[in-house]
C-alpha cells in the first residue's frame, strides 16, 4: 500500500480543523473545557490535537518517502528535498512569529513554535527513515523515552518554570519564548528544546505505524495502540501527562489514541468507503494551518477582531446563552471560513506544499 490514502488525508485534516478550532476562540476567557489545554499536569481532548499531527507526520514519511526510496530514489535526493522541506517550514513558523510581534501590540519575538516542531519532527524522521534500518527506529524511539525520562527526572522537578526543559530554553533563548516570569525572569515554552525529544518519538512511533498500515497489519496497529495506552498509563503516576513538556507518559498516552483513529478512518474510509471528511484540510494543511495564524494576527492588529466578536456573536448571543457558546461560535465560525477557503483551492487544483 503506498501513495496517498484518503483516511490519512482525513485524519491529517480533521486534526488541522481541530487546531483551528481551539487556537481561535472568541474570548479566551470563556472555553468550555475540552477545548481548552490541562493547566500543566493531565491531558485534555485538545492535548490530543498537536501529538495526533506530529504522529501523522510519521505516517505520511512511511507513505510518501519510503516507497521512493525502494523504487530506487537516490537517499541523497530524499534527503536534500525533506531538510530543504523541514527548513522552510521552520523558517515560515520564524516569520510567523516575527509578524506577530512586530504587528500586536505588546508581543515580543518568540524563537520556537509550533512549525518550528514540526520542521524539526520532520527533519529527524524523513533521516531515520531514509538512512536507518527499522529496528534502529525502536532503539531511537527507547532511547529518546528512555533518556528523556532520566534527563527530566534529573533535573529535581517537574514545576513549571523551574523544571530542567524551562531551564534550558532560558539558557538558550532568553526571554524569546513564549511566556516569561515577570518576577523572576523565568521563561516557559510549551514548544521547547528539550521537550521536542518526545516529540520526535511520537513522529517515529507514526513512522512505524505508517509502515504497518502499508503492510496491512491491521491487528498489530490494534495491538500497538492498545499497548501504548496501557504503558501510557501506567507510566504517568511516576511521569505525568504533561503536553507543556511532553512526557514519555504523554507520548505513549497520546500515540495509543493517534493509532486507534489512524485504525478507524482506515477502516470506515479505505475500506467501507466512508466519505473523507477532513480530506480539503488535509491536502492543504501546512497551508491553512499557517493561513490561519496569520488571520489572527491580522484582525487583532487592525482592531476588528472585537467589533467583529461583539456585533456577529458576542452581542446578541450572551444575553440569551451566556458568554461560553458565543466564543464557541465564533471559533466554529472561523473553522467554516477555512474550510471554504480549502475548498476553492481544492477546486483549482492548488495544494499549497512547502
Amino acid at each position: 500500500m503506498n501513495g496517498r490514502l484518503a483516511s490519512l488525508d482525513a485524519l491529517r485534516g480533521c486534526t488541522v480543523a481541530a487546531m483551528l478550532l481551539v487556537n481561535d476562540p472568541g474570548d479566551w476567557s470563556h472555553v468550555y473545557w475540552p477545548l481548552e489545554h490541562a493547566s500543566w499536569n493531565g491531558c485534555t481532548p485538545t492535548d490530543l490535537v498537536f501529538p495526533f499531527f506530529l504522529f501523522v507526520l510519521g505516517v505520511s514519511v512511511a507513505l510518501a518517502i519510503l516507497p521512493r526510496l525502494e523504487q530506487g530514489v537516490a537517499p541523497s535526493a530524499l534527503r536534500n528535498a525533506a531538510l530543504w522541506r523541514a527548513l522552510r517550514i521552520l523558517a515560515l513558523g520564524v516569520l510567523i512569529n516575527a509578524l506577530a510581534a512586530w504587528w500586536l501590540p505588546g508581543s515580543d519575538m518568540r524563537w520556537p513554535g509550533v512549525l518550528q516542531r514540526i520542521g524539526a519532527c520532520f527533519a529527524a524522521v524523513a533521516m531515520l527513515a531514509i538512512y536507518a534500518p527499522r529496528r534502529v527506529w525502536w532503539v531511537a524511539i527507547v532511547a529518546l523515552l528512555v533518556g528523556y525520562t532520566v534527563i527530566l527526572l534529573s533535573g529535581g522537578t517537574l514545576e513549571k518554570w523551574i523544571n530542567i526543559a524551562d531551564r534550558v530554553d532560558g539558557a538558550v533563548f532568553g526571554h524569546y519564548a513564549w511566556e516569561r516570569n515577570a518576577i523572576t525572569g523565568q521563561v516557559h515554552d510549551p514548544e521547547g528544546l528539550l521537550s521536542t525529544l518526545g516529540a520526535i518519538a511520537s513522529s517515529l512511533l507514526g513512522l512505524c505505524a505508517g509502515c504497518w498500515l502499508r503492510a496491512g497489519q491491521t491487528r498489530r496497529l490494534l495491538l500497538a495502540g492498545l499497548l501504548a495506552l496501557l504503558l501510557g498509563a501506567s507510566w504517568s503516576p511516576w511521569l505525568p501527562f504533561n503536553k507543556n513538556l511532553w512526557t514519555p507518559s504523554f507520548v505513549l498516552w497520546t500515540t495509543g489514541w493517534a493509532t486507534l483513529a489512524l485504525l478507524a478512518f482506515h477502516a470506515l474510509i479505505d475500506r467501507r468507503g466512508w466519505p473523507a471528511w477532513g480530506r480539503r484540510f488535509g491536502i492543504n494543511a501546512i497551508a491553512a494551518y499557517a493561513g490561519s495564524e496569520l488571520m489572527q494576527i491580522l484582525l487583532p492588529a487592525l482592531g476588528w477582531q472585537p467589533p467583529i466578536y461583539r456585533h456577529l456573536f458576542a452581542g446578541w448571543m450572551t444575553p440569551r446563552f451566556g458568554p461560553y457558546l458565543p466564543s464557541l461560535a465564533f471559533a466554529a465560525a472561523f473553522v467554516a471560513l477555512w474550510w471554504l477557503i480549502v475548498r476553492a483551492m481544492d477546486w483549482r487544483g492548488i495544494h499549497l506544499k512547502l
